[in-house]
């Protein structure tokens, strides 16, 4: 129980192994005979899940923070910038609705009562394109920074879509040519435990047996070590979101010159959504769906009818079950990545719950077995926390819309909604999501996102609410956001002329 953990073995690449050998070996110097062991073992037999092309903009910090050159990863990830998503057709089921979720703050938010004087005297423009520059950014399809801006910095916040099977690759030689990750591709064919229930050592097919400390499963749904070795089950949610299916195509664009979308489009359908996702070369489509409202053939139907090209790929089909691992972390086994969980991929939460879980193992790894337990418990709560949260920010976005059908029909009833988001949502009858209800410091939505998907949805508080608005103030910040967005305008490149003068010239270091 003393003796220090040394050794963390990472069962399974994909982006989800692969980044978290790469911020272990980072912060903790693998590549030095006096760092951190960190072996990565990975099945030459399974193919990863690979469609995650949507992060957030904290990736932009992880690939910092393992030491990734910017240009590199555009270049070889087949990566754009991502500015937020649009939500098109959630409200309603005939007419055009649509409304922006943008990676920015409204102007001036925290200063001024924004809501209040929106409902009172601006009510006909949605939320987002009055208090925030961002909307307009990405209507126009510009890029987030400028050919001289430096990697990783921005204008305005942004994140990336990117070739998920691509990034794998690219995380994989970064860690083996310049973090010093061990690197064993073979099957595992068994576990050794010791005597306290630990695992001891991983049998594998070509390598024997691979001993370490700690252990991070990284396996996929298949969950070979917290799933299949400990029976740890997932909780599902189903009961809450409904979305167990999907399928997925690759499409090129019509023509070398089509603009590149600035952010992620979501388009409600029947029973469920069709993502849409622009990288340099092609656009990532798919329909996400509950197979309980609709059958397969159907949603393939729905998906060619958007695209709306005869010789469409045929997609490939995906199923999962929405919930999460009952624990995280047990004994000397973490999941990170799909063996934790998976709920569905609107918000693109799933990768930046992979970076969140890797850092925080990183940054509170227990120096010895006998502080494993009390990292665990900790790890345990924050994700616990984290996924609960996630629920009932994805749910906040059915709950609110007046579409027809059985599936948001179902997704309106008060026995789907969790508990927590029903009591807020009649707090907001009254005042504006804020940090009084999301409290922790690192909240996987900040109540600006909660703000932004609510009055997009189109709920409209009651009047007279706790706080007396000032309209002047915040005009004084609907006034900024104009300016900002002409000034933007007017010096931003479009999303392919930036990504174009990257592939050709770079980005210059900080």
């Amino acid at each position: 129980m003393t003796q220090a953990i040394r050794r963390i073995v990472i069962v399974g690449g994909g982006s989800a192994g692969w980044l978290t050998a790469g911020i272990l070996a980072a912060d903790h110097q693998a590549h030095s005979p006096r760092g951190l062991e960190v072996t990565l073992i990975e099945s030459p037999d399974v193919a990863p899940i690979g469609v995650g092309e949507g992060t957030w903009p904290s990736m932009r910090d992880t690939l910092r923070r393992i030491g990734v050159s910017e240009t590199a990863f555009f270049r070889e990830c087949d990566a754009a910038f991502k500015q937020g998503s649009l939500f098109r057709g959630w409200r309603e089921t005939a007419g055009d609705d649509y409304y922006f979720h943008p990676f920015v703050l409204p102007q001036g938010y925290g200063e001024a009562d924004l809501v209040g004087a929106w409902q009172a005297g601006f009510a006909q423009v949605p939320f987002a394109d009055l208090v925030s520059f961002q909307p307009h950014l990405c209507a126009q399809g510009r890029a987030p920074k400028q050919p001289a801006t430096p990697e990783f910095a921005a204008v305005a916040n942004y994140g990336y879509h990117l070739d998920a099977g691509k990034f794998g690759v690219f995380l994989r030689k970064h860690c083996l040519e310049r973090l010093g990750v061990r690197y064993v591709p073979d099957h595992v064919t068994g576990i050794a435990s010791h005597e306290n229930g630990d695992i001891a050592a991983l049998q594998t097919r070509e390598h024997g047996a691979l001993a370490g400390d700690l252990f991070i499963d990284c396996t996929g749904m298949q969950s070979l070590l917290l799933g299949r070795h400990f029976d740890i089950p997932v909780v599902s949610q189903r009961h809450v979101l409904f979305n167990d299916s999907a399928l997925a195509v690759q499409v090129p664009y019509p023509a070398d010159d089509t603009p590149i979308a600035s952010q992620t489009t979501s388009t409600a359908q029947r029973a469920g959504w069709i993502w849409d996702i622009g990288l340099p070369t092609r656009r990532g489509i798919g329909h996400v769906y509950s197979s309980a409202h609709t059958s397969d053939a159907q949603a393939e139907a729905d998906l060619r009818g958007y695209i709306g090209i005869a010789d469409m790929p045929a997609p490939r089909k995906l199923t999962f079950e929405p919930g999460y691992r009952r624990e995280f972390w047990h004994r000397n086994c973490v999941a990170i990545g799909l063996s934790a969980g998976f709920i569905e991929p609107l918000e693109a939460s799933a990768l930046a719950l992979v970076e969140m879980s890797a850092a925080l193992v990183s940054d509170d790894l227990p120096a010895t077995r006998a502080d494993m337990d009390v990292v665990a418990r900790r790890f345990n709560d924050a994700f616990t926390y984290r996924w609960e949260r996630v629920i009932e920010f994805l749910k906040l976005h059915y709950v609110l819309s007046r579409r027809d059908g059985a599936y948001w029909e179902d997704n309106r009833s008060e026995e789907t909604i969790p508990e927590r988001l029903r009591e807020l949502l009649a707090l907001w009858r009254h005042r504006p999501p804020s940090r009084l209800d999301f409290h922790r410091i690192e909240e996987v939505f900040p109540s600006a996102s909660w703000q932004y998907v609510l009055y997009g949805m189109g709920f409209v508080p009651e009047p007279g609410g706790t706080r007396r608005a000032d309209p002047e103030a915040a005009a004084q910040y609907y006034r900024e956001a104009a300016d900002l967005t002409r000034r933007m305008l007017g010096a931003l490149p479009s999303n392919r002329a930036l990504l174009e003068h990257i592939r050709r010239h770079g980005l210059q270091k900080i």
